[in-house]
């Protein structure tokens, strides 16, 4: 089985792959933005492609309770001091439909207010 994942990967276009990780990330952030522009989010992640990874970091003064709603509706992302929300873009395996759907589900924890639930706000070990 280990072997069939590795003649697959090394048939892998590293550049392709590079590619939508930047296409991914790209449309996080024009999403993000765009859909949830009332509301305090701030890009930590710069916008040169050749300055960032296959992640999007955004500011949100409540970042950890918005986190925790966001893990609760089933977009998994991590939460890092101070403030941060991080969103991984794996390229292999995450689709453009997983992007719109992860940004609808962060516009409505926003608009809604559903980050506000106090058990959000109660610190567990990890995000």
């Amino acid at each position: 089985l280990v072997e069939c994942g590795l003649d697959i990967f090394a048939e892998t276009d590293m550049a392709a792959v590079r590619r939508k990780s930047l296409a991914l990330s790209d449309l996080f952030i024009e999403l993000a933005l765009a859909r949830c522009a009332r509301h305090p989010l701030t890009l930590v992640t710069p916008r040169d492609p050749a300055r960032r990874g296959s992640q999007v970091s955004i500011e949100h003064p409540e970042g950890y309770a918005v986190m925790r709603a966001l893990i609760e509706r089933g977009v998994i992302g991590d939460y890092r001091e101070p403030r941060i929300l991080r969103f991984g873009m794996a390229p292999l395996y995450v689709r453009f439909v997983d992007v719109w759907d992860a940004v609808e589900a962060l516009r409505d924890v926003l608009d809604t207010s559903a980050w506000q639930d106090p058990r959000f706000s109660a610190r567990a070990p990890v995000t």
